[in-house]
């Protein structure tokens, strides 16, 4: 093993110039990949942002006891789906319909009685904020006799389903285009270093050496540079994330980076492409000598 670590170090003093060529191939293909995720990842946040505000609202009838509307609540929590239920009585109903409609501010002032009913508001929880399970938790509450009538905006959230999928298939279609294009940039990459070393791998045939010992130098030479290619990716994406924040994003508080677990799959996929490519390319080359 000390003997293959080495090796592998030496072919990096031998061909600097190659060498840096090699990570900056593998470089650039993980940041435009990783570009990628992080445009996906944002937008996958801000598509549960939005998904945060989807809520079922159930109306009472008028004269519902508070002990009942209590009990119904404590009961609607337990609901696997239900993150919180909150009560809104008839005065706090008006009171927003003052403040959020200011178009019929004048006539909601002029009422003599409160035509608003209260309601329970139930917000969902990860995982559940679809049409789906929102139809579902409806469909429950609409057996409660002291309930008039339940929304939960149907037409806004099979819209927002919709905008979830297809975002979604087109993340991993596109996605998986960008891993392909990068593991093939960077096989490429990794088989000039073979075939710059072919005259070597030949005399090692000629002196009796294994496959897996011609192997073991140009396998850890292409997860050395993976490695390296990875965290110079990983250097490139965070300066294009803070120089966006500082600029255009700047109003966007929501944006998000790649999270510690995000940069090391990132770093592993690095090296597995320099292990893959390593590889595939000494195998092509050993089988024709």
């Amino acid at each position: 093993m000390r003997l293959v670590s080495r090796e592998a170090l030496r072919s990096f003093r031998r061909s600097p110039m190659l060498s840096a060529l090699s990570v900056a191939a593998i470089a650039f293909s993980l940041f435009t990949t990783g570009l990628y995720f992080l445009l996906s990842l944002n937008f996958t946040n801000a598509m549960e942002g939005i998904a945060e505000r989807v809520e079922v609202v159930a109306f009472l009838l008028r004269g519902t006891p508070a002990e009942t509307v209590t009990l119904a609540a404590q009961d609607i929590a337990s609901f696997p789906e239900v993150l919180t239920v909150e009560f809104v009585s008839e005065d706090e109903a008006l009171e927003r319909a003052r403040a959020e409609l200011v178009e019929f501010r004048e006539a909601y002032q002029q009422l003599q009685t409160n035509p608003l009913p209260s309601s329970l508001e139930i917000l969902l929880k990860e995982g559940f904020r679809s049409s789906l399970h929102a139809a579902a938790v409806a469909d429950r509450l609409a057996g409660f006799p002291f309930i008039d009538q339940v929304q939960y905006g149907q037409e806004w959230v099979a819209r927002l389903d919709r905008i979830r999928n297809l975002a979604t298939a087109v993340q991993l279609v596109i996605g998986l285009a960008f891993m392909l294009v990068a593991i093939g940039i960077i096989g490429v990459t990794i088989r000039i270093t073979v075939l710059q070393r072919a005259e070597e791998i030949a005399i090692m045939r000629l002196v009796g050496a294994t496959n897996s010992f011609i192997r073991g130098p140009f396998v850890l030479d292409g997860a050395l540079k993976g490695v390296l290619g990875g965290l110079l990716a990983l250097g490139l994406c965070r300066l294009t994330y803070d120089g966006f924040r500082a600029g255009v994003g700047a109003e966007l508080a929501d944006l998000r980076f790649f999270s510690g677990s995000d940069m090391l799959l990132m770093l592993v996929f690095g090296t597995l492409i320099g292990l893959i490519g390593s590889l595939v390319s000494v195998g092509r080359h050993l089988r024709r000598v």
